[in-house]
């Protein structure tokens, strides 16, 4: 009996895989639609609500679309940058900054941009909002609880596209739900634990090549816990917030507390690694120990200190307010 899944082989990158023409579209790039339409959509029924209009001033659905343009438009950003700057190890970008909105590859082959960072299109998304609000003189708090409403739904979309590419997978596993990506790193069978692994997931090995071992879909638990769990609490505390603001620290301090208990699932960039490690030699492919630290561990604990910082600035503000 196998206790583990193949990564079915019929999922390509490409939607239309061998068709020379469409090779440029792609299931990565269709879940971002996706991700920005149910963004959209969500948005537009809490303002259906009435939650972002204020005594004076109405909100129109044109305000409505210029507002998430803007958002979108510099998470976009933030994200790039902070994927060619922070887990990008060449330094390639640093010394040819141009070449970070650049989709071309030295050759002249489309790539599209390859490599974007969420918490990069976090602060990038907040800059634009708060942008937005500056020059339309609207709420920021009122504007920022109605967005964080549609955002998780649509990050959903996001991880499935990470997991139609077969990137961004986990450590290995032997829980039955463990996968095997085609892409993912290969161990010697000559090993003595890879023999011992095999043989509690049922794996058959053959001679003494390279096998591919199962891992956790961590794109599907970043999907869920991060998505869809995220998106109910929201949901549900929407109509029960107490101050403005409030739905915005929930949310980053939602994802900052699911996204650094998966991180332990996720395998390290191997460029990167740890960056605090009980073990520095401690291997990527699984976890020996909580105290061994990834860079997106270390963003989410800002993302947690953030939200507290933030949640308790706006109930002040909120009870010299009343």
């Amino acid at each position: 009996m196998f206790l583990y899944i193949n990564y079915p082989s019929w999922i390509h990158p490409q939607i239309f895989p061998g068709v020379k023409f469409l090779e440029l579209l792609r299931w990565y790039g269709l879940m971002y639609a996706f991700a920005f339409a149910t963004a959209y959509f969500i948005l537009r029924k809490v303002w259906t609500e009435g939650a972002l209009d204020s005594k004076s001033i109405k909100t129109t659905e044109d305000d409505l679309f210029s507002f998430i343009f803007t958002g979108i438009i510099f998470l976009l950003i933030g994200a790039r940058i902070f994927s060619t700057l922070i887990y990008d190890t060449s330094g390639l970008y640093r010394h040819k900054p141009w070449l970070i909105f650049w989709p071309f590859d030295a050759s002249g082959h489309f790539t599209g941009l390859a490599g974007m960072s969420y918490h990069g299109g976090f602060v990038g998304g907040l800059f634009g909002m708060l942008i937005w609000c500056k020059i339309k003189k609207r709420s920021f708090l009122k504007f920022s609880d109605a967005m964080v409403c549609a955002i998780p739904l649509g990050y959903t979309f996001g991880r499935l596209g990470n997991f139609l590419n077969g990137e961004l997978y986990g450590r290995i596993t032997t829980m039955p739900w463990g996968m095997v990506f085609p892409d993912a790193e290969r161990f010697s069978a000559r090993l003595p634990w890879v023999q011992d692994f095999a043989a509690k997931i049922g794996m058959e090995l053959s001679g003494s090549g390279l096998v591919n071992l199962p891992r956790h879909p961590s794109q599907l638990y970043e999907a869920f816990f991060e998505g869809i769990v995220l998106w109910l609490i929201i949901w549900f505390c929407r109509k029960h917030k107490k101050f403005d603001g409030m739905l915005g620290a929930i949310y980053a301090g939602g994802y900052g507390i699911f996204r650094f208990f998966i991180e332990y699932f996720r395998e390290p960039d191997a460029d990167l690694g740890y960056r605090i490690a009980k073990d520095t030699n401690a291997p990527l492919y699984t976890s020996t120990s909580l105290l061994n630290i990834s860079t997106g561990q270390i963003l989410c604990f800002l993302m947690i200190a953030f939200a507290l910082i933030y949640a308790f600035v706006d109930w002040r503000l909120s009870k010299k307010e009343n």
